[in-house]
């Protein structure tokens, strides 16, 4: 399928507007302009360009001929990227440069290069300018990129976008978040000496246990250590499923200092993982899961949702929980295991979360700490030792199935003469302030994106979409590679294959999903033939299970990244440019172009830090909030 950019230079983009534009316009005072549903229905995953591509060649060649050196001197020096390389923890070492490769390779690398921006001159005079909005579409996006009265977010469950008003959304977040006993405010000067002292426990903790530890785990320390960090960032995301509509707390803590030790705390706990029988990776791991059970008569279905388990999940029962672990799979955890330092990291982390809301600063007092790289598992593992202890093997005999993600529990559950149903309920709500929203045995129940029920003793799926969810799939206006538009076509007909049990079901869903990508601006004529692709791809069940496992690049292939542009020198052109040049002198076995998606609205719009606004910050509303109460 090609996307409108590809197929014709003068398709009319008025005529190819989605018919579904939606917006959630939680706006109370001032409405925001009259053409918001026009841009923000789009949806904030569209994609925007300016009119001529304009490639950054010279960074594509740096990191190209930082690979092809790098691959040489790994070659030349008897060592692979594999020798003691652990993804998750590996930073690139600045002030580090690989020496040239020989000769031949560098002027061939030089040689791509000028063609590269020859194939670029010649395209940019002959091709057309490109764009994506409308004019009404352009000047409603310049209007929101210069006012400081409108917050836009994604919304919880990515049920679409939300506009709020910049006093409605600060104050709300200040009355159910930050003024609750879970929080603290701090002032700018303590919040500074509390994140140094942060800093210093854990940069301490490292020095005295580095010595335990691997080269790359040291490496990837120390090489964060030099980075520039920023400070976690509190905002909130509307719940607009619920009545009335809550936010949802989060905390950005993306590039600050205490996310390079939740991190490793993160890849450690992975290897803990396997204690935990109760874990579940995603739906599709609970489909095959629920294909190999044979139910006994009386067999119900049931789940439970947590309530805030982040913030219920308390720092002390969380480190005792951890020790518990420690001690009784002592012989299941690898020796090597740096149980000191994870417990001291664990410990300094959970305790020590400093975020900023606009221009206040707050600390976590109470729970997981939130945002943070190691709070998923965290969680999983901690509850998971509970259920390990006081609720698997007790209900043995009831739970004929039982698994969680995260905050949501599944389960298939049968009556024995032993154990009750509300001794059950009561086991699940003995950790700690943890409590559990628990549903009564029944037929049929819905868990993560899947319907599930019993019929004649045997499970069935099918797929199951919110009732609130506005379905803004990627307009073909949108600046999006093509790939992104079979891959959002093909992964939604495999999902669907996989989720229902149901031949009539799956074609319900199948047809559904067209007409809502007909209703986006997509037209039989283009998304047909990947439409096919995908149905060709799922002869049986096995098949298009192993069409949607990850596939792991190789270190033998070579990425050429590019940023994108609908009217840019197209992927077979750097093809032939490097078959031309590089190709069988650059000491990889392949090639593949790793192309970089365009800014799009959520990356232009949404904000994690609102713009200062003097007399209107959160400081100033606070103080308002607080003369009113006193």
């Amino acid at each position: 399928m090609q996307p409108l950019h590809q197929t014709t230079k003068r398709a009319n983009l008025q005529t190819r507007q989605p018919n579904n534009l939606a917006v959630h316009n939680l706006c109370r005072t001032r409405q925001p302009p009259d053409g918001t549903i026009n841009l923000l229905g789009l949806g904030l995953k569209y994609c925007i360009v300016p009119p001529k591509a304009t490639p950054n060649i010279k960074a594509c060649m740096q990191k190209l001929a930082y690979k092809i050196r790098t691959k040489h001197y790994l070659l030349t020096n008897d060592r692979t990227q594999q020798t003691e390389y652990i993804p998750q923890l590996y930073i690139k070492l600045k002030n580090w440069f690989p020496p040239p490769a020989p000769l031949t390779t560098e002027a061939l690398m030089t040689v791509f290069e000028k063609n590269l921006r020859e194939a670029s001159r010649i395209n940019n005079q002959q091709n057309y300018n490109f764009t994506s909005l409308t004019p009404t579409q352009k000047t409603t996006l310049n209007e929101f990129k210069h006012s400081r009265e409108f917050i836009i977010l994604p919304t919880d469950k990515n049920l679409g976008p939300a506009v709020m008003n910049r006093d409605d959304y600060i104050t709300q977040v200040l009355k159910e978040h930050l003024l609750t006993p879970t929080y603290l405010q701090l002032s700018p000067e303590m919040a500074s000496l509390r994140i140094t002292q942060t800093k210093k426990l854990l940069t301490d903790a490292f020095q005295a246990h580095r010595h335990r530890l691997t080269k790359p785990e040291t490496d990837f320390f120390t090489r964060s250590f030099n980075n520039q960090h920023r400070n976690p960032v509190f905002y909130g995301m509307p719940k607009i499923h619920k009545n009335p509509i809550l936010l949802r707390p989060v905390v950005s803590c993306v590039n600050s200092f205490p996310s390079i030790f939740s991190t490793w705390l993160d890849f450690q706990m992975k290897k803990l993982l396997h204690l935990i029988p109760s874990y579940i990776k995603n739906s599709t791991d609970l489909i095959k899961d629920l294909q190999t059970i044979n139910l006994p008569a009386g067999a119900k279905l049931f789940t439970a949702d947590a309530t805030s388990m982040y913030t219920n999940i308390d720092t002390t029962t969380g480190l005792q929980t951890f020790r518990h672990l420690f001690h009784t799979y002592n012989d299941s955890i690898p020796i090597t295991f740096p149980k000191d330092l994870f417990l001291t990291t664990l410990e300094i982390i959970m305790s020590n979360n400093i975020f900023s809301f606009s221009d206040t600063f707050w600390l976590q007092l109470q729970g997981t700490a939130m945002g943070t790289p190691a709070a998923p598992l965290y969680s999983i593992i901690t509850y998971g030792y509970h259920e390990n202890t006081q609720v698997l093997n007790k209900f043995q005999s009831n739970l004929i199935y039982y698994k969680r993600y995260i905050d949501d529990i599944f389960g298939v559950w049968v009556d024995s003469p032993n154990t009750s149903w509300s001794e059950f309920e009561q086991a699940l709500n003995k950790f700690g302030q943890l409590r559990w929203n628990i549903e009564k045995p029944t037929t049929s129940t819905t868990f993560l994106d899947l319907q599930i029920s019993i019929s004649k003793n045997k499970i069935q799926t099918r797929t199951y979409q919110k009732p609130l969810n506005l379905y803004l799939y990627i307009p073909p206006t949108s600046a999006h590679p093509s790939s992104c538009f079979k891959g959002l076509i093909t992964g939604e007909i495999l999902r669907y294959w996989l989720q229902n049990t149901q031949q009539e079901d799956f074609i319900n869903i199948t047809q559904q999903f067209i007409q809502r990508l007909l209703q986006r601006g997509h037209t039989l004529e283009e998304i047909i033939p990947t439409i096919r692709s995908a149905a060709a791809s799922i002869d049986n069940t096995q098949g298009a299970r192993n069409l949607l496992q990850p596939k792991i690049p190789s270190e033998d292939t070579l990425y050429i990244h590019w940023n994108y542009h609908p009217s840019d020198i197209k992927k077979n052109d750097i093809h032939r440019i490097y078959n031309e040049t590089l190709k069988g002198h650059d000491y990889f076995r392949q090639m593949r172009i790793a192309m970089s998606r365009p800014p799009n609205l959520r990356d232009t719009l949404c904000r994690t830090n609102i713009p200062d606004l003097p007399g209107r910050n959160s400081s100033d509303i606070l103080r308002n909030i607080q003369e009113k109460i006193t």
